[in-house]
């Protein structure tokens, strides 16, 4: 059995394994080096390295090791070279010592940072990413895992999944690579780490410096944050009567209660505003992450917040700042730690500090948490609109240098959803596409053409989990349907792009538009032209998606659809199929199903909660079948038919469709479209697809699409429209006409 084998690497884009330390080797070369998947190993190139080892597929070759960029990077080799493999055995890290960009380096604590890294192996000198090894992740820690990945675009947005970190330091028993397990201590070179958990679920505070100072953060200034500052000011208010004018409060014979809960999207920067108000008092900020401490036992969590609380009460002026709190009360399981964690925040507002907790879920936060003697002051930060991410850009972009067809206002505008993180990523981006382009300028300098690179690969961290890819069309790649787009301009792209113009006139916006015709006659194709047309970000989800078989889980995912779409406005939601979604309730036989989920819809379009700055777009080719209460004025109020083609549009679809396709002159398009009898939009698009399927079968070399293959596509592509269908839907929009 050889100690070690030479292999070739290859690069391995899989985003399953993208920079997480995962290198893959076929079956019987695992059994030929006697490891198993989540071994270490290490790798020796032009560096020596370590990665955990993982199959790939029985039909990947015997030859080659399979590992992604980042590990080639460590390796200091190409795709290509040889490369020595060795089984080594699994030494637990003691402590680790990073580096990395100062705005990660802010905002990523100790703690977050040691999930992020846990059960990766590790070398001095190697770079790592801050994606969690959730590949072949202890199932133990499965739960951890996913909390770093939600917290970490909470606080970092979407620049988390590309940063990169360098490993300053490994402190083990001299092995070649070691693991990173939750005894391992953590931390930022010139920082502090993170906290050993002991043997005996003890939480033993590692050597760092005192946790009050907060040295990984610089000062903030209310400056920094802009559309923040009325938030700021109320803040800044309460804790300075609090901490510095009490005895005006005891002449008054009354007390200040200082526990607040600061509500916001993401990355919209709670924590940042919290600190900015603390440094301008002179307070101390105590953080503590709380996904960290619900990872711990409860007795270990309890001990740790006691701990936090004594901190917080022995200190003139202390803000103990709890990130994520619905970690720590959840509203559907409170536990025994929820019981604590209650207890110790009346603690300390009772003693005169302050307790401040954020969220981005406030829904998922026991209400409890709310009551006088608690978190008694609430306040939201808004999503920013178009003015404050211009504003925000300013002051993200004032150290760059900036050239002058860089026009700030248009980056706000195609911004929509992004809050001060995402814009911060956003620059960073433009930032490196300029330094890529000029590595060897003297005064290099951001020029529009970088802010529109960057907008092609930074989506705002909202829209992280939307899986519609926006078609590069508009409008006008629509082919005819002229009074169709007329109506669906003013009902849904004038609300989300000319909101301030029905606020002036005292007129509230359409909530939602009802789509409805043939199949394949357009409906799905219209609302990707809407969303290329305005600037507005697009959740699209099918009818059927959304049910669920357990109960409650329907309505909570349309709740969380709509949170969603708030949390991006401007938003377009696109619910296609929606008589699968909302059918006419008192008919189904699912135990109730559907219709909790009709009046979780009609709660939402229409409920107590504004919804702002979000238009719902439903389609179907059964309206019928939609149940009357979601057609009222203040749902789905507005009702589109959308024809099937006549002969002129059907002439219109088919140049529209042709439009990247060499026809030759013979080809009458006009005549054409005039012979297509029932044929709908999609079997117009699909008799151009065929044609030059046609002219490719004749010959690959073909560089134009003739009549003669037109004709043949002609005798293949079918017409789809039902008559009767057409009839029947052309009766009820004559009924139903708006």
């Amino acid at each position: 059995m050889p100690d070690d084998l030479t292999l070739t690497v290859t690069l391995r884009p899989a985003a399953l394994d993208a920079r997480r330390g995962i290198v893959r080797l076929h079956p019987e070369v695992m059994a030929a080096l006697a490891i198993n998947p989540g071994d270490p190993v290490r790798l020796a190139g032009s560096r020596t390295t370590a990665g955990i080892a993982a199959r790939a597929e029985p039909t990947a070759s015997r030859a080659l090791l399979y590992a992604d960029d980042l590990t080639l990077g460590n390796l200091g080799v190409r795709d290509g070279a040889q490369v020595t493999v060795t089984p080594i055995p699994v030494v637990e890290a003691r402590r680790v010592t990073l580096s990395g960009p100062a705005e990660i380096v802010a905002v990523v604590s100790p703690e977050m940072l040691r999930l992020a890294l846990l059960g990766k192996v590790v070398s001095t000198g190697d770079d790592v990413s801050l994606l969690p090894q959730d590949v072949l992740p202890d199932a133990a820690h499965r739960s951890l895992v996913e909390a770093a990945r939600r917290s970490l675009a909470n606080r970092v947005g979407y620049a988390w999944t590309s940063a990169l970190l360098r490993v300053v330091g490994v402190e083990d028993t001299g092995a070649d690579g070691a693991l990173v397990t939750m005894d391992t201590v953590v931390g930022w070179q010139d920082g502090h780490f993170s906290e050993v958990r002991g043997t005996a679920g003890r939480t033993v505070p590692a050597p760092t410096t005192p946790a009050s100072t907060d040295p990984e953060v610089p000062p903030l200034s209310v400056d920094d944050l802009p559309g923040l500052r009325a938030q700021a000011h109320e803040l800044t208010e309460l804790l300075d009567l609090g901490f510095h004018h009490r005895e005006v409060l005891g002449r008054l014979g009354t007390t200040v209660s200082l526990g607040v809960l600061v509500t916001g999207p993401a990355g919209s920067g709670k924590s940042a505003l919290v600190r900015a108000v603390a440094a301008s008092l002179g307070a101390t900020v105590l953080p503590v992450w709380a996904p960290e401490l619900a990872a711990l036992t409860n007795d270990a969590a309890a001990a740790r917040l006691r701990g936090l609380a004594r901190d917080a009460q022995a200190g003139p002026s202390t803000v103990l700042l709890v990130s994520d709190v619905e970690a720590l009360a959840p509203r559907d399981q409170p536990g025994p730690l929820s019981t604590v964690f209650r207890q110790v925040l009346a603690e300390v507002v009772k003693s005169g500090a302050a307790v401040v907790c954020t969220t981005s879920r406030p829904e998922s936060v026991d209400p409890d948490l709310r009551s006088p003697d608690l978190l008694a002051v609430q306040l939201a930060v808004p999503l920013p609109d178009a003015a404050m991410r211009r504003e925000q850009l300013g002051v993200l972009t004032r150290g760059m240098p900036l050239a002058e067809d860089v026009r700030l206002d248009d980056v706000a505008g195609r911004t929509p959803g992004f809050v001060a993180a995402d814009l911060g990523a956003l620059a960073r981006e433009a930032g490196v596409r300029a330094a890529l382009r000029q590595k060897t300028a003297e005064s290099p300098t951001v020029t529009m053409a970088d802010f529109e690179a960057a907008l092609d690969v930074v989506r705002p961290t909202s829209m992280s989990e939307s899986t519609l890819e926006v078609a590069a069309v508009t409008l006008d790649d629509v082919g005819d349907m002229a009074e169709t787009k007329q109506t669906l301009t003013e009902s849904v792209l004038w609300p989300l792009t000319y909101p301030d113009t029905f606020a002036r006139l005292g007129v509230s916006p359409p909530r939602g538009v009802l789509l409805y015709g043939p199949p394949g006659c357009g409906k799905t194709f219209l609302v990707k032209a809407m969303a290329g047309t305005g600037r507005a970000n697009v959740l699209s989800v099918k009818g059927a998606e959304l049910l669920s078989k357990w109960v409650g889980d329907s309505e909570r995912a349309v709740r969380e659809l709509f949170r969603r779409a708030r949390e991006a406005a401007p938003t377009l939601v696109f619910l296609d199929e929606v008589d699968a979604l909302a059918p006419t309730r008192g008919q189904a036989t699912d135990g109730g199903t559907t219709d909790r989920v009709v009046a979780a819809l009609l709660t939402e379009l229409d409920g107590v909660e504004d919804l702002r700055n979000v238009v719902v777009i439903g389609a179907t080719n059964r309206p019928d079948l939609i149940d009357p209460a979601l057609l009222r004025p203040g749902r789905l109020e507005r009702l589109v038919y959308v024809p099937p083609p006549d002969a002129q549009a059907r002439a219109a679809i088919l140049r529209s469709s042709a439009k990247a396709v060499p026809l030759d002159p013979s080809v009458d398009l006009d005549a054409l479209g005039a012979e297509l009898d029932r044929f709908s939009a999609a079997d117009c698009a699909a008799l151009i697809r065929e044609a030059a399927l046609a002219a490719m079968r004749h010959s690959l070399d073909a560089t134009m699409v003739t009549a003669e293959n037109v004709a043949t596509a002609r005798e293949r592509v079918r017409p789809s429209l039902d008559p009767e269908q057409v009839a029947w839907l052309a009766s009820y929009a004559e009924t139903h006409r708006a």
